[in-house]
């Protein structure tokens, strides 16, 4: 069922509850990444944690993922009925107790896949979706599975793309009997190897019958990649291939349309690149889409000191500016709009039924990507806020809806790298809001790249609670773990009075132990 809405200031509305799920209205879970389909990341529900109490939160729980070095941690969470559904870096799947972290059922995905490839470090990087009686997720190798949500069974496993090297950065967004998901891919990373045959992976935007999982449409955003010639070192090149959708979904119920971002070209310079793009839930055929930077060609081998032909457009064209977060569908005085942050620090406003562009605001300076929002935005009804990455300083910013307007700025805290556990490890330590900002009344939670878990006054900017997670803990299911950067992907979920983050992204501090996530509830 569709969530109903709450009129809010200034002639704007804010989902409330969990649309696209059978649960009522009036609930405090979390059962998606998105929250809803509008995608608002703000739990309207949430009333236990408030200004006046965030303080006297503390760490209940904690729960270790089997260590696999240089994983990306991101799973965000889902919370649905007193369970508690996130993936791990080995792999595996897991229901827990939503209060006491006590753990249900697990699934292990690695007995459908088989062990991971060498370079491939994320079993289950994105978040889960819960719908009905299933829990829906996707992993590494471009499957999709669907658990019955109570004993932890497969009901179907698709592979929603034949690809190889498809990764699904992307959760699922589940709307009646359809659930759309975006494709991915780690084939930029793998350009540092002069010796791999870059590129070949497209972007696509899946859409599957949840009840069977058989595919019902699909969209790519390049056209085939062909063979043009070959690398420096000998190996194939091909092109265009790029323009990922590392985003999750989001839509407007009224129109059937899904909403995406999509990424730059690692080789080539064609496609939907760098665009927002509307999509029919039905048919998957494009209502508009935007390209909003061209050229932009990029690969990890442009971070070398001399990447040569590798990178042909380095300082010029290479620009890694693409659409990595995903968008909130938003009514604003009777027109509704889709927001968006690109990673070269701007942030849109575009109409939800045109694409033109509403309005504009620059957050931190460009044209190069890195500085911008990176993986979403909270929308609370009349404000967004959004985080930049690396900025500097980064800052979380509140928006006026109507005009993108700044309304206030917060810095990083200046001693995030000189205090607690990413004190010893200065040299590295990166003071960057990475993950997705997520809300409740007044509240606004953000991680950092320091390994501090900090929460907001949405009024004025202020910190209000900083938890340290770079330190050793005791998982409730038994094993030692050790929390690190706070994730990307992701973000806080905040359901029915406790709080949930994930401590395990890069930077990659120095452990031997498995990475957390972390439960808070008030004292």
């Amino acid at each position: 069922m569709a969530a109903l809405g709450v009129a809010a200031a200034s002639g704007t509305t804010v989902a409330s509850g969990d649309a696209g799920t059978n649960h009522g209205w009036r609930s405090a879970d979390w059962p998606t990444w998105q929250l809803n389909t509008q995608g608002t990341r703000f739990n309207v529900n949430e009333r236990t944690i408030t200004p006046r109490n965030v303080g006297r939160l503390e760490l209940k729980w904690a729960y270790t993922f089997g260590n696999v070095p240089y994983s990306r941690v991101g799973s965000q969470p889902a919370v649905a009925d007193g369970t508690l559904y996130v993936g791990g870096p080995d792999g595996k799947f897991v229901a827990l107790d939503a209060r006491s972290g006590r753990t249900k059922w697990t699934y292990d995905a690695n007995a459908v896949t088989g062990p991971l490839p060498d370079g491939n470090p994320n079993g289950i990087r994105d978040g889960a979706a819960v719908s009905g009686d299933k829990v829906f997720f996707g992993d590494s190798t471009g499957r999709v599975f669907a658990l019955n949500r109570r004993t932890g069974k497969a009901v179907w496993v698709s592979q929603a793309s034949e690809q190889p090297n498809s990764a699904m950065t992307s959760s699922p967004l589940v709307v009646g009997d359809r659930l759309f998901i975006g494709v991915s891919t780690l084939e930029a990373g793998f350009a540092r190897d002069f010796n791999y045959p870059c590129c070949r992976h497209r972007g696509q935007v899946v859409s599957l019958d949840v009840r069977t999982g058989k595919r019902i449409w699909n969209y790519y955003t390049l056209p085939p990649a062909k063979e043009v010639g070959t690398w420096p070192s000998g190996a194939k090149k091909y092109a265009p291939s790029g323009g990922s959708v590392w985003s999750s979904p989001v839509a407007d119920l009224r129109t059937r349309t899904i909403f995406v971002g999509t990424g730059q070209n690692t080789t080539g310079a064609e496609g939907d690149i760098d665009s927002v793009i509307a999509l029919s839930m039905d048919t998957g055929k494009v209502r508009w889409k935007n390209r909003m930077t061209f050229p932009d060609t990029y690969t990890t081998a442009c971070e070398l000191e001399d990447p040569g032909e590798y990178c042909p457009g380095q300082g010029t064209t290479a620009l890694d500016a693409d659409f990595g977060a995903s968008a909130n569908v938003i009514t604003v005085r009777g027109r509704t709009l889709v927001t968006i942050g690109q990673k070269n620090g701007m942030y849109y406003a575009f109409d939800a039924r045109t694409g033109r562009v509403a309005w504009q605001t620059e957050l931190a300076p460009g044209p190069h990507g890195g500085v911008g929002v990176q993986w979403g935005s909270v929308f609370d009804g009349r404000y967004i806020y959004g985080a930049t990455w690396h900025d500097d300083p980064s800052r979380l910013i509140k928006l006026d809806a109507a005009t993108g307007r700044v309304v206030w700025e917060a810095a990083h805290p200046a001693d995030g790298c000189t205090t607690g556990g990413a004190a010893q490890f200065q040299e590295m330590c990166l003071p960057i809001f990475t993950p997705a900002p997520s809300g409740t009344p007044g509240l606004i939670y953000e991680g950092s790249g320091d390994g501090k878990f900090r929460i907001f006054s949405s009024s004025t900017g202020e910190v209000l609670f900083t938890f340290d997670a770079i330190r050793d803990f005791a998982g409730v299911n038994g094993v030692p773990g050790r929390g690190s950067a706070l994730s990307g992907n992701g973000g806080a979920v905040i359901a029915n009075g406790m709080v949930y983050v994930m401590a395990g992204y890069y930077p990659f501090y120095p452990t031997d132990k498995g990475t957390v996530m972390l439960a808070f509830g008030l004292k």
